[in-house]
């Protein structure tokens, strides 16, 4: 991402990512006009880890019954391959939120919603993160709350508001090790709460902005869904001749 907006690097649930969009307004201005910038894409990389073990680990799996396995054993294989795999790659590799100067494109396990700007009412993360837009509400798969960090950094920022240092934890070499967060005395914010005020940030700029007014449109992802009704279907045909 080359906008000066570009959020800092850190270790995050959802770190973004470029994408392709345009420029901030106000931004650079070209001979040819506004320079373009790439959107912010959040995504989750322990999610995204998971899902390409998972996926490692069933195609060794089914693969070994194709192979290997006698009578209908590759049949069903094959039939179970083809409905975890979706379904893995849906909840671990598809989520992402991409946020431009226009909109918002959130696209979760079985659909893709686009909220222009100037239909967001509220992004917000409690419990889970989520944008409320044209009186629905979605929520963002690829920011997940973490609690554990949100207590970790309130811990930093209380240590630092009272003038303690922080806290220095279990080292790579034992109790008390330095660390190069030691005397580090800025405030922090978990990760899942950065994005959110990122996206927050970005739908308030350009809330009145004319290209980012419309309606909150959803699209199914059947490539994601037909491919394991078929998987789910061809399984259970198998098993009930048994």
């Amino acid at each position: 991402m080359t906008s000066e907006s570009r959020p800092p690097e850190r270790e995050s649930a959802s770190e973004p990512e470029p994408a392709s969009e345009s420029a901030p307004e106000g931004g650079p201005v070209s001979a040819g006009g506004p320079v373009k910038y790439e959107d912010r894409c959040y995504r989750s990389p322990a999610g995204m880890a998971g899902g390409a073990l998972l996926l490692a680990l069933g195609v060794w799996l089914g693969v070994d019954g194709v192979l290997n396995g006698s009578g209908r054993t590759p049949w069903v294989a094959l039939a179970a391959l083809l409905l975890m795999a979706p379904l893995v790659i849906a909840f671990t590799l598809r989520p992402a939120v991409y946020a431009g100067d226009e909109r918002m494109r959130v696209r979760n396990p079985f659909r893709t919603v686009t909220v222009p700007w100037g239909a967001v009412e509220s992004v917000r993360s409690g419990y889970s993160s989520e944008v409320l837009a044209d009186g629905g509400k979605y929520q963002l798969w690829a920011i997940p709350v973490s609690l554990r960090a949100r207590k970790k950094a309130a811990r930093h920022n209380e240590n630092v508001a009272a003038g303690r240092p922080p806290s220095r934890g279990f080292g790579l070499f034992g109790p008390g090790a330095q660390t190069s967060q030691i005397h580090d005395t800025s405030e922090r914010r978990a990760p899942s709460d950065q994005a959110i005020d990122e996206l927050r940030a970005l739908a308030e700029r350009h809330a009145e902005s004319a290209p980012a007014q419309g309606r909150v449109t959803v699209r199914w992802a059947y490539e994601i869904l037909a491919p394991a009704l078929v998987g789910a279907v061809a399984l259970a045909v198998l098993l009930g001749m048994g």
